[in-house]
């Protein structure tokens, strides 16, 4: 777990997107402590206090899923349907779609989440990584504007 951190960490091409991340992974750490408990977040919560590893979310998440029980593929495609819910809530509160519409692009999206979940279980770790130039390049120009809604 902590090299996969580090890794994800080192992806992070600005300090805004890599404090975030450590930022919502340390609480979401201490969340589930109180909520679920149990030694694999007891150790975690300590190796990110030993400054072992830099605690982003992504793997904070993966983390609590393990605590919980929850296995793999099931987590990755937990993940992927709230990412899912939550695009398509942004659509909803912005008002290019209704209730049911976004329940039919949901139901939808559900082959596409069970084959995203199947080819990302299967991946090495060497192949962890992504290429969104765009969104590295609005992220720095955020990181040092003026003013801002968000940290990140």
């Amino acid at each position: 777990m902590r090299e996969v951190d580090r890794l994800l960490h080192a992806t992070k091409l600005n300090a805004e997107m890599r404090r975030a991340s450590a930022r919502s992974g340390h609480q979401l750490t201490d969340v589930a402590r109180a909520a679920i408990g149990g030694p694999e977040l007891d150790e975690w919560a300590r190796a990110l206090a030993a400054k072992e590893a830099p605690g982003c979310q992504a793997v904070a998440t993966a983390v609590v899923y393990a605590a919980a029980g929850v296995g793999t593929r099931q987590a990755v495609v937990s993940d992927l349907f709230a990412f899912a819910t939550s695009f398509l809530g942004a659509a909803l509160r912005l008002r290019l779609t209704d209730h049911r519409e976004l329940q039919v692009l949901l139901h939808a999206a559900a082959p596409v989440i069970e084959q995203a979940a199947t080819d990302a279980v299967g991946r090495d770790l060497a192949d962890m990584g992504g290429c969104v130039p765009m969104a590295d390049v609005m992220s720095a120009w955020h990181e040092r504007a003026d003013g801002r809604l968000f940290t990140s």
